[in-house]
């Protein structure tokens, strides 16, 4: 299933191409929106209507990858009247996302991927590390608007 030209297909796709199941999810993971869906999934269920307002994606985005995240078995929903509330099936998936916040502060790169730290780090590492990797992003961040405003700025003196 195709999700649109830049966030490429989802498991059963890539597997049904030869694409390893590892790889397969790891594709699926690798779209900043799906993992902010994951992010606020995270902190409990919602539905549609809620990740579009919260997220500020289209609806038919966040439907879209929502059934991909449901493809790889990461999300899933249950029906409750005409409504559906999505929830994440794999409290290991925050294991994965922590895991992968303490290899890119390693690498330098340090972003936060998940709001809440998986099962196995505490809550005073994980709330620490969070801290630390929010605190080099934001960093990372404003030294990248300094250089944005000393081009703009720059570009009016001459």
């Amino acid at each position: 299933m195709a999700i649109d030209d830049d966030a490429g297909r989802c498991v059963s796709a890539d597997i049904a191409a030869g694409i390893s199941p590892a790889a397969a999810l790891f594709h699926s993971l690798a779209d900043e929106n799906r993992l902010r869906i994951v992010a606020r999934l995270a902190r409990g269920e919602a539905r549609v209507v809620d990740l579009v307002g919260e997220l500020g994606l289209a609806q038919s985005t966040v439907s879209k990858h929502l059934a991909c995240l449901r493809d790889c078995d990461l999300v899933d929903y249950r029906a409750e009247g005409r409504q559906s509330f999505y929830s994440l099936t794999r409290p290991e998936l925050m294991d994965l996302l922590a895991s992968a916040e303490h290899l890119l502060a390693a690498t330098g790169h340090a972003v936060v991927l998940s709001p809440i730290h998986g099962t196995r780090h505490g809550t005073a590492h994980g709330a620490a590390d969070a801290r630390g990797a929010l605190r080099a992003e934001l960093d990372h961040d404003l030294e990248h608007l300094d250089q944005r405003a000393g081009e703009i700025e720059g570009k009016t003196v001459s």
